[in-house]
């Protein structure tokens, strides 16, 4: 009984740290505004408070989930919690752009180093399949109530007090979540350092992540043109180096073993088409909630509730006994077809919507993604050995951020193109035309998975392996 609620206490943690930085990710997206007019940013410096937390935390993934495999992953969680507080405290009191776009960076390395390393210490605390699947259904559970949240509760900060307190509330967040993680994770020591630490690997995958991530980023201003060909081509060369690097490293950073599994890798590609459809949909739809049916900040956060009220039903209450029944890829295509569904309804989304007929439905349809995450997630992990969950969570984090990143600026760009003017009706028909983008990526990862993804019994998936004993001492360069 104490086994059972010591792992409970750390899976609460596990969650409560990457929802604090969920909630704070979508708490500044509503307060960017505020912090225009307070700090006198331009355009540019208002899109690098987002755009360098983006590149710190999605191109750090990879490392911090290797990190933490050698440095011992509560370690690296604590430390990223930690880091995250402390700048979060400089963003509460930055008074010019430069400390506060320098704060945010800071931000996203130490949600880089929290959130890779979590996946991974969830799947060595619940090794039998059934609770694993409940495990990767909370935390699933508490992404997307945080991402909903955060537009109520930046809304509401930053009209009833100021932005500077959006960054305030994780302070005693931040302090709670490290002393609970001293106290209710397990002290693993990890492989040490003397397992090998490939420098040169490090340096290519952080360099390749962090320009990938750039490239993407910066289409919103430079459009999709020789430069951003240049710089795309050049995050692929650095990452193919790193490819190759992990086959001739004596002890890589991200053993290629971890992809020989074809549910690991089939679910990364799967994640990577699939996100770039859903996390298009949040943004999507709180623009035409704005822009066509004149919302306001607050409102438009409220609408999205719904929304994040099926998700939580389906992904703490539904997702995890279907899996265990029908095993995770039938139900991950239950899911990303209620989600086509909703897409499909948004196609058609009027100038002239009204919530209770037009959004609802699709907002109710959207638990689809309580089913999908916990799906993906459970394949995703499925092949990661204790030694190598970290890494294995770091790949999986990293596919899911640069597909999200991707598909907003990609069908962002696609609206912009179909829009041609700024009346309602204009807008409303570039917003059509994205959905339909996004209704198709949706399409693609329902055959993905059927083709690429093996239909693995709930009965037979795999449980991760003991852990072999550390590598002999080497440090490459």
């Amino acid at each position: 009984m104490e086994s059972v609620r010591s792992r409970a206490l750390a899976l609460a943690v596990l969650c409560a740290g990457p929802l604090m930085i969920i909630l704070d990710g979508s708490i500044v997206t509503v307060a960017l505004p505020a912090m225009q007019r307070d700090l006198g940013l331009g355009d540019a410096g208002l899109t690098w408070v987002v755009n360098g937390y983006v590149i710190a935390f999605g191109g750090l993934l990879l490392l911090a989930g290797r990190l933490g495999d050698l440095a011992g992953r509560r370690a690296v969680f604590v430390a990223g919690i930690a880091v995250f507080t402390l700048a979060s405290a400089v963003c509460a009191a930055a008074t010019g752009p430069a400390t506060l776009i320098a704060a945010r960076f800071a931000q996203g390395v130490g949600g880089a180093l929290t959130s890779a390393v979590a996946l991974g210490m969830i799947t060595t605390l619940y090794s039998a399949p059934a609770e694993r699947n409940r495990a990767l259904s909370a935390f699933a559970f508490t992404g997307a109530v945080g991402a909903s949240l955060g537009q109520v509760l930046g809304g509401v900060l930053t009209d009833a007090l100021n932005w500077h307190w959006i960054f305030l509330i994780n302070l005693p967040l931040g302090l709670a979540t490290v002393l609970a993680a001293l106290r209710y994770l397990p002290s693993g020591r990890g492989l040490g350092f003397a397992a090998g630490a490939d420098v040169l690997g490090g340096a290519l995958v952080t360099a390749g992540s962090m320009l990938g991530v750039y490239t993407i980023v910066q289409t919103e201003s430079a459009g999709w043109g020789l430069r951003t060909l240049g710089l795309g081509l050049g995050a692929l060369a650095l990452l193919g180096g790193f490819v190759a690097r992990q086959t001739t490293a004596a002890v890589p950073l991200m053993p290629l073993r971890v992809l020989r599994d074809r549910n690991v890798w089939g679910a990364n590609l799967v994640q990577f088409v699939v996100l770039a459809a859903l996390f298009s949909f949040q943004v999507m739809v709180a623009l035409y909630m704005q822009n066509v049916l004149r919302y306001n900040a607050s409102e438009t956060g409220l609408a999205m509730l719904p929304a994040a009220g099926a998700i939580a039903v389906v992904s703490l209450f539904v997702a995890a006994r279907l899996i265990d029944r029908l095993g995770a890829r039938t139900v991950l295509v239950t899911g990303l077809v209620l989600l086509l569904a909703a897409r499909l309804l948004l196609a058609r989304v009027p100038v002239d919507g009204h919530f209770a007929t037009d959004l609802l439905p699709l907002m109710l349809l959207s638990g689809g993604f309580g089913l999908v995450m916990p799906s993906l997630t459970g394949l995703g992990m499925s092949g990661a050995k204790p030694e190598d969950a970290g890494v294995v969570s770091g790949v999986f984090n990293t596919t899911q951020q640069i597909g999200a990143a991707l598909g907003v600026a990609a069908l962002s760009a696609v609206a912009a193109a179909n829009t041609g003017g700024t009346s309602r009706a204009a807008l409303t028909h570039g917003y059509h035309v994205a959905f339909w983008a996004g209704a198709g990526l949706l399409t693609a990862g329902i055959v993905l998975s059927l083709v690429v993804l093996r239909r693995v019994t709930p009965a037979s998936e795999p449980s991760p392996a003991e852990a072999p004993a550390p590598a002999p001492a080497t440090v490459e360069l």
